[in-house]
């Protein structure tokens, strides 16, 4: 079948049928989306077929006999996956597909580097990259829908691995002109009559409010994004400050508006920057070797697309203990 319908072209038609329209496809691959209709309406033509049934406006959904060739073709897909890793394995090489999972806020910052430098030094590897919030990469992840994530040590979970590269600790984000700006450090007590932007995020919001509970201290939210740049934007105009982990070299909110970091003083859990995987799980020569750029690339003393947190303190920062 293969020889009269491409693995691309299945590879397409799946990712339609998992995310529930062609717009949801192509933003998951990075495909076109009149690409993705082709390639579906060729496998539809050459089945004599229809896989999908179309909504105006409101997506696709996968026919009776669509959803059974989407069980068949996730079944082809990985098989034409082994593949590539035996022959990758028998040759010694490192060649075959890679899908790498990205949290959100860290994409923009690692990606570059890590992963289009990793497609960069094997060109025989063809990526697919996605973005996603924690509890999002942890569902790709089970259902082997992506190899690895990028993430932090967010949450516990039984049957993943989680393996640190680098800790981020919490520090203060405020705009040039807030009273905090000229600060050199801060405690949780004096951000308390400040109104606060929070980073609302699955697991990412816990962890910031954690902060204040572990302090005794009730932040006063006033605006909250599940956007960081949007987050950003809104402190380097003076809506409040908020407590951030990462660092972008870039000291700009996107509408290029100046954002000043301020310490955090005081004991405060740190975010540890790493890699998951599944239990149990063999990792292919591609991922194992995508890991071990990861391990080679990301410390505390350097992360991609960041500063490095100068003031890391050990005495005044500890990890999250028991996460993974």
């Amino acid at each position: 079948m293969l020889s009269r319908i491409t693995q691309r072209q299945l590879e397409y038609f799946v990712a339609s049928g998992e995310a529930g329209s062609i717009l949801g496809a192509s933003e998951r691959i990075h495909v076109s989306s009149p690409s993705i209709s082709a390639a579906i309406t060729h496998i539809e033509q050459e089945l004599g077929v229809q896989l999908f049934i179309r909504h105006h406006a409101q997506g696709i959904t996968l026919t009776a006999i669509g959803q059974q060739v989407l069980k068949e073709a996730k079944i082809i897909l990985d098989q034409v996956n082994n593949l590539y890793t035996i022959a990758s394995e028998s040759l010694n090489t490192v060649r075959g597909p890679l899908r790498v999972g990205c949290l959100n806020s860290l994409a923009p910052m690692l990606t570059p580097e890590l992963v289009y430098g990793f497609g960069r030094a094997f060109p025989g590897v063809r990526i697919t990259q996605t973005e996603g919030d924690h509890e999002e990469l942890l569902s790709k992840l089970r259902s082997a829908d992506i190899d690895i994530a990028l993430t932090y040590d967010l949450v516990s979970s039984d049957d993943m691995d989680f393996q640190p590269l680098a800790q981020l600790p919490p520090h203060v984000m405020v705009g040039e002109h807030h009273p905090l700006a000229t600060m050199k450090a801060v405690t949780m007590n004096d951000l308390e009559t400040y109104p606060m932007v929070l980073l609302d995020m699955p697991w990412s919001r816990e962890y910031f409010l954690g902060l204040f509970m572990q302090a005794g201290v009730t932040p006063n939210i006033a605006m909250q994004s599940g956007n960081l740049d949007v987050v950003r934007s809104m402190v380097a105009n003076g809506a409040g400050y908020s407590i951030a982990n990462v660092r972008p070299k870039a000291n700009l909110s996107q509408d290029g508006k100046r954002l000043i970091r301020v310490r955090l003083a005081g004991e405060h859990r740190a975010m540890r920057i790493g890699y998951i995987t599944a239990k149990n799980t063999h990792l292919s020569r591609v991922v194992s070797a995508f890991a071990e750029r990861c391990r080679m690339f990301v410390s505390d003393q350097y992360i991609p697309g960041m500063t490095a947190p100068s003031f890391f303190d050990p005495h005044t920062v500890r990890s999250i203990k028991g996460v993974a």
